[in-house]
């Protein structure tokens, strides 16, 4: 199976990786995508005016859309749609949304055999100290919010009933089409705002002995990257060498690198002189912080996904030059 056979639907399908992942499909001749999301007053829908795609259904209309002649040529899902807020805190509209869709959606998809891949996190490895590896039992993880729970709860109920899905735990992911986010907006987009307006950037100290300020460390992800393995895992065979495909796939670049890594080539791109202010963490945030997130990919290169990741600067200058400074989406700059 692979998502040349039928249609395919996007759920999330207007947000950060949703929206890249219509623009890397249309980027491949795919037109006949079904995009479903809420769409809301937070600009969003900006993100699906330059793409191409046949249909678009409200999130809470899907089900229903499912099960009529609108959809029956659907043979690949990507589900990315969900409350990707790591500091909500309403546990029941987390488990409704991230959990209880998800579970249906999948159920659909067993029952019609079709492709699911779908959107985990790395937030459901909590602080790191028990590991990074989409191979370890995912029993022994302990995630560090409402959010990472709810995503942590769906990996083992699919695992627990021998479900054969794609689960993909995306580290950070920055990139064109995230203006929408608000407080969830990525660091390089938040710094280059403050660099811009204000000639400096604003960082979290660190709590911890053994980590300086500005040297929390995380595995930062260009969203063309992101998709372009999400797309890999819509396409892999279901057997390789007899052995079964289906799992939960680490999606990062494999490198941990530091807050201040990441700020640096935006001072460069802007011309501005390097200007760092540290400033004091929220309390409620300080138990639940992650200073390292390292993604190991080897499983998925162990299914042949075998191109090379764009380096950090790279796509930080591509994003920067690119996207923000002309204020173009996806699609937008061909």
């Amino acid at each position: 199976m692979g998502i040349s056979e039928g249609k395919i639907l996007v759920t999330g399908g207007a947000g950060l990786i949703g929206s890249a992942l219509v623009w890397a499909l249309n980027r491949l001749g795919f037109r006949d995508i079904i995009v479903s999301d809420r769409l809301s007053d937070d600009g969003r829908y900006k993100n699906l005016v330059p793409l191409h795609f046949s249909d678009y259904v409200d999130a809470d209309d899907l089900m229903p859309y499912l099960k009529s002649d609108f959809a029956k040529d659907i043979r690949t899902i990507f589900h990315l749609g969900a409350c990707a807020d790591t500091m909500e805190t309403d546990g029941r509209f987390l488990m409704k949304n991230n959990f209880e869709f998800t579970k249906n959606l999948a159920h659909h998809a067993e029952n019609c055999a079709l492709r699911f891949v779908y959107a985990s996190s790395a937030a459901t490895y909590g602080d790191g100290t028990r590991g990074m590896d989409d191979e370890a039992p995912l029993q022994n993880l302990r995630p560090l919010n409402m959010y990472g729970y709810s995503k942590h709860l769906f990996d083992i109920y699919a695992q627990s009933r021998g479900m054969k899905l794609y689960g993909m735990k995306y580290f950070n992911v920055f990139g064109p089409n995230e203006a929408h986010k608000g407080p969830m907006i990525s660091m390089v987009a938040r710094a280059y705002e403050q660099i811009r307006g204000e000639g400096e950037v604003r960082l979290f100290k660190s709590y911890r002995e053994d980590c300086g300020d500005g040297w929390q460390r995380r595995d930062f992800l260009y969203v063309k990257d992101a998709v372009d393995m999400t797309i890999f895992l819509g396409n892999v065979p279901e057997k390789i060498n007899g052995r079964e495909t289906a799992g939960i796939y680490n999606i990062g670049s494999g490198e941990a690198r530091t807050w201040l890594d990441l700020v640096r080539p935006i001072f460069e791109v802007l011309d501005k002189p390097w200007h760092v202010q540290f400033i004091e963490m929220p309390e409620n945030l300080r138990t639940r912080y992650q200073y390292y997130t390292c993604a190991n990919i080897q499983k998925l290169r162990g299914i042949g996904y075998e191109k090379s990741l764009t380096p950090l600067e790279d796509a930080l200058r591509d994003y920067v030059v690119n996207y923000l400074i002309p204020g173009k989406r996806l699609g937008e700059e061909e």
